[in-house]
């Protein structure tokens, strides 16, 4: 369990009312549901190869309004936008990078014993495959159980580094695995690393996804110990900020079982 005084102090943050974990948005767009063939597991090479599938390639430029508070339009071009902080008052939004993995199933459980909702930034193959069972089964208990779930990109690639094609392969793909695995579109996308660029945003908005960022990266991906972690944790908190919009990674057994699970 997260120790009492450090989640009330995260999630209260000083305030006079209880507000929970998780992004207040819709936690994804519906779409007819799908199911995962019987050898999506047992063929995953297929899937997961590296091959693109490029889909949208003729599609130059984004359609519909994906406004969700954030930083405005880029550029001046409608229906771009980014999500940089939560925009109710009150709100701390825990979010979990890079899964399906191993450390799911526990980080689900955790969240569960605080009362909580986090959202998760799925890629299609970057630890491992979405379309391996295990991977299939995580993102069902993650779904099931209530939480967010969001796109990641297909392979973690920079989406400032990539060509219009390729970047409507690495949108569609992961879109395309989520539908399969959970009937769900997801309403938003956060860009590996964060690095983004007109272009990217202009193939998220023809999605009608919005673009998600930070305004707190607890550093776990960048290799910093357990207790700075913490450190950089209660360093916010003292802050007493109004909101707070997390950046953490449940392949980080360091952020599961130290950061949040009481030892």
């Amino acid at each position: 369990m997260l120790t009492q005084t450090f989640y009330s102090a995260l999630l209260a943050l000083g305030l006079s009312e209880f507000v929970p974990f998780g992004l207040s948005t819709p936690a994804v767009v519906s779409s007819p549901a799908g199911q995962v063939s019987s050898d999506a597991g047992s063929n995953s090479d297929a899937p997961c190869s590296s091959l693109m599938e490029v889909r949208d390639s003729n599609n130059q430029g984004p359609s519909g309004n994906a406004g969700w508070g954030g930083n405005g339009n880029s550029n001046g071009n409608v229906g771009f936008s980014v999500v940089t902080r939560c925009t109710v008052p009150g709100t701390a939004a825990l979010t979990f990078d890079d899964g399906p993995w191993i450390y799911t199933n526990d980080i689900v459980g955790i969240l569960a014993g605080a009362n909580a909702t986090g959202t998760f930034f799925y890629n299609g193959k970057n630890y491992g495959c979405i379309y391996d069972p295990d991977s299939v089964d995580r993102a069902k208990l993650v779904f099931n159980s209530g939480h967010q779930i969001a796109s990641h990109t297909w392979s973690h690639a920079d989406l400032s580094t990539l060509s219009w094609d390729q970047l409507n392969d690495e949108m569609w793909r992961i879109n395309d695995a989520l539908n399969k695995i959970l009937g769900i579109t997801p309403a938003f996308i956060r860009p590996p690393y964060g690095n983004y660029n007109d272009l990217a945003l202009r193939a998220a908005a023809y999605r009608g996804q919005t673009v998600v960022t930070w305004d707190f990266d607890s550093q776990d991906s960048a290799g910093v110990s357990p207790d700075a972690s913490k450190n950089l944790y209660s360093q916010l908190v003292e802050k007493h900020p109004d909101t707070i919009l997390t950046l953490n990674h449940e392949t980080s057994d360091t952020t599961v079982y130290v950061i949040f699970l009481r030892t």
